[in-house]
């Protein structure tokens, strides 16, 4: 499994939890039980399929070792064929984020991602 996973989180809530230090999570993870990730090949069709045409998310990256048994790689929605996703039972502590970048729009629509992510 992928040593760095990624979560796209909306601006605002992301200051939110900067201030609190904490990471609780989206309306959508809070309902699911857990902080949804992607690994970075997943990143591109989690944002088209999820986050089309949101402006202001910022891409978070985050070490998949301090995490420890709260990170689980499991099935989505789709199932088994889609391949497995990280998901976190926890909250995530600002101390474990490696880094955070905004995620522009592109004419298109489509999310503009750095160059490390395929």
């Amino acid at each position: 499994m992928d040593s760095v996973i990624y979560t796209l989180v909306r601006r605002d809530e992301w200051h939110a939890a900067e201030a609190e230090g904490v990471y609780r999570g989206s309306p959508d993870d809070r309902r699911d039980g857990f902080l949804h990730f992607s690994a970075a090949a997943q990143l591109r069709a989690t944002a088209a399929k999820y986050r089309a045409g949101v402006a202001d998310l910022l891409l978070v990256a985050v070490p998949t070792a301090p995490l420890g048994a709260a990170l689980r790689w499991e099935a989505a929605g789709g199932g088994a064929r889609q391949g497995l996703f990280p998901h976190l039972y926890a909250t995530l502590p600002m101390t474990a984020v490696q880094g955070v970048v905004p995620l522009p729009l592109g004419a298109d629509g489509l999310h503009i991602f750095p160059t490390e992510i395929p």
